[in-house]
């Protein structure tokens, strides 16, 4: 059987862990060692690593991590019943807004980024 976590580097553990339970109501199952624990989001796992700024992510790069806003082609789409409600709760933990498209016959979306420079959507289910 095969299964999908997912894991996001920041630069410091404890406000990650309080970022993403505040903001998505993600639960904390584990921290297996020091710098790096394990949440639960009800549909995937989330392993949040503690990574300094600065460093680089393989010796196959000259690339160094760095968490101000920034582009990467992956990134969380978490979809939520009441998006007014997700965003301003994730806005609440610390979360920027970038944009939202309204969409009543689908569902809006709301373009986001966490505190350490990781876009997300938060993507309105329709019923």
């Amino acid at each position: 059987m095969t299964s999908v976590s997912i894991s996001i580097d920041v630069p410091d553990l404890v406000a990650a862990l309080k970022f993403y339970c505040s903001a998505f109501g993600f639960t904390k199952a584990a921290e297996p060692v020091p710098g790096v624990a394990v949440l639960h989001t009800g549909g995937a796992d989330i392993c949040l690593l503690e990574k300094p700024a600065g460093t680089r992510p393989s010796i196959g790069t000259s690339e160094t991590r760095r968490y101000e806003r920034h582009w990467t082609p992956v990134h969380l789409d978490i979809h939520v019943d009441d998006l007014e409600q997700a965003l301003a709760r994730a806005l609440d933990a610390g979360a920027t807004r970038e944009q939202v498209f309204e969409n009543p016959e689908h569902g809006s979306v709301a373009f986001c980024a966490d505190p350490f420079g990781h876009g997300f959507c938060l993507i309105e289910r329709k019923r």
